[in-house]
C-alpha cells in the first residue's frame, strides 16, 4: 500500500459534486492568469464562487453551460478581493496548462460523486 493511501471514510469525507458554470469573469488581479467563475451546485448547495486557472485552454465565452467537478467542502480560499468558495478539477497536460475534469454526460447539478 502507497504511503499516502486514504482510508475509505477520508475518501468518503471529500465532497465532490458537479455544477453548471453559469458566469465567467476575467480575473486581472490574480497573480497567475485565471478566471472567476459563479457556479450552480443545485438546489441543495446553490451558486458558489471558485478561481480557476483555465486561461490556456479555455475563452470566457465557452465556459457558461459546462459542467465541471469540484470540491464544495474545502475551506473558503482568499484570493486578493475575491473569495474562491469551491476547488474546480482538472489536469495538467504535458506543457503544464489546466484542462478542466468533466462528466461524460450531462448530470444533475450538485450530483455528488460516487
Amino acid at each position: 500500500m502507497p504511503d499516502n493511501a486514504l482510508s475509505w471514510a477520508e475518501f468518503e469525507r471529500v465532497d465532490l459534486r458537479v455544477g453548471t458554470i453559469v458566469e465567467a469573469r476575467a480575473f486581472p488581479e490574480a497573480r497567475r492568469p485565471a478566471y472567476q467563475l459563479l457556479i450552480d451546485f443545485g438546489s441543495a448547495i446553490g451558486l458558489k464562487k471558485s478561481s480557476a486557472q483555465i486561461t490556456h485552454h479555455y475563452s470566457l465565452a465557452e465556459l457558461p453551460g459546462r459542467q465541471v467537478l469540484a470540491v464544495v467542502n474545502f475551506p473558503p480560499k482568499q484570493i486578493g478581493k475575491f473569495r474562491s468558495e469551491v476547488l474546480v478539477t482538472g489536469f495538467a497536460d504535458a506543457d503544464g496548462h489546466i484542462v478542466l475534469a468533466a462528466v461524460a454526460g450531462p448530470v444533475p447539478n450538485g450530483q455528488r460523486l460516487v
